[in-house]
């Protein structure tokens, strides 16, 4: 009967899981809502301007809007022309809707990049507090080993990686090994 009331342990460690999945989930939500937040007034401009001319609605209505400019002012709708071809003043506001434009995105790109790094440093702690926590582990499984006398059991692979990891020293290999731009 006692069995019958017990909760599998496939169970319990898909709950588990799931919650340790769920608080993981919130975090990273509540991490991006606070870099949403954090962007200042000229960010979120540059965000708002990129979003609509990054749509492809924004795309439609100017290829529309180029078509009737030129249909306009080569005649073809029957209408006196204000912007004869080579069209200068069709030039000019394209030109300088680009040069906006292209403030805006380096605007996002940065503040991109930014966030980029902060996650790049997050994942690096993140993997350095896994690696020592893989250490310690290694460590102990050693030391059980040498309490059970099981000196042959050990392997020496393992016993390299049970060694304490020695950032600045891997910094500097990879800095000699990995060619620059």
């Amino acid at each position: 009967m006692l069995a019958e009331t017990q909760t599998p342990p496939e169970e319990i460690s898909a709950r588990a899981t799931s919650e340790s999945t769920r608080r993981n989930i919130e975090t990273i939500a509540r991490l991006e809502h606070a870099e949403i937040e954090r962007r200042t007034l000229g960010e979120r401009i540059g965000d708002a301007i990129t979003g609509i001319m990054g749509s492809m609605t924004f795309l439609l209505l100017h290829l529309v809007g180029f078509v009737i400019w030129v249909m306009i002012n080569t005649g073809l709708l029957g209408l006196r022309p204000f912007d004869p071809f080579p069209f200068g003043i069709l030039t000019l506001i394209v030109s300088g809707e680009g040069v906006l434009l292209a403030i805006c995105v380096l605007i996002s790109q940065n503040r991109m990049g930014r966030i980029s790094n902060h996650r790049a440093h997050l994942n690096l702690q993140i993997s350095l507090l896994a690696e020592e926590e893989s250490t310690r582990l290694l460590q102990k499984v050693d030391r059980i080993l040498d309490r059970m006398g099981l000196e042959e059991a050990r392997d020496e692979e393992v016993r390299s990686l049970s060694e304490k990891t020695h950032l600045e020293t891997l910094a500097q290999e990879l800095r000699k090994r990995i060619p620059n731009d």
